[in-house]
């Protein structure tokens, strides 16, 4: 009975323990009801030799979309970026995980980089706001 109770306790305890690891991530930035999840930082972008492939969230990407990756946010997550030198903004949907630099809070599309004036560039220092979630697809009962 009292080996239940401490591997009841100890299980409780490594729970925690991960699940406020797995929070933490590498801007600082955690998600919550009452924050608008601005942050900033260098954002690149990424394009055609990717063309095709599965993103994290399993669509598959494209280079002409409006999306972007990142490596907390929740997919579906809508995300204002600004580009800070050009003030030129686009809201994007958070499909992939990315980038793999530490330097970089996010990864965005070409056709986003276009319009953010980056496509020449490359990287520009940048301005990420949360703005809503994509709404879930329902399946229709045909």
């Amino acid at each position: 009975m009292l080996r239940s109770v401490f591997s009841i306790i100890a299980a409780t305890v490594l729970f925690s323990l991960a699940n406020g690891a797995l929070a933490q991530n590498a801007t600082g930035y955690e998600p919550s009801a009452g924050n608008t999840g601005a942050s900033s930082g260098k954002i690149a972008w990424y394009g055609g030799r990717f063309n095709g492939r599965k993103t994290a969230s399993g669509e598959r990407f494209n280079a002409s979309a409006m999306t972007m990756a990142h490596k907390t946010l929740p997919f579906g997550t809508r995300v204002r970026v600004t580009n800070l030198k050009t003030h030129r903004s686009v809201i994007l949907r958070v499909n992939d995980r990315g980038p793999s630099s530490p330097d970089l809070v996010g990864d965005v599309t070409l056709a986003a980089a276009k319009k953010l004036g980056m496509a020449r560039s490359g990287i520009v220092e940048a301005k990420l706001e949360v703005v809503g979630r994509t709404p879930k697809r329902t399946a229709h009962k045909s």
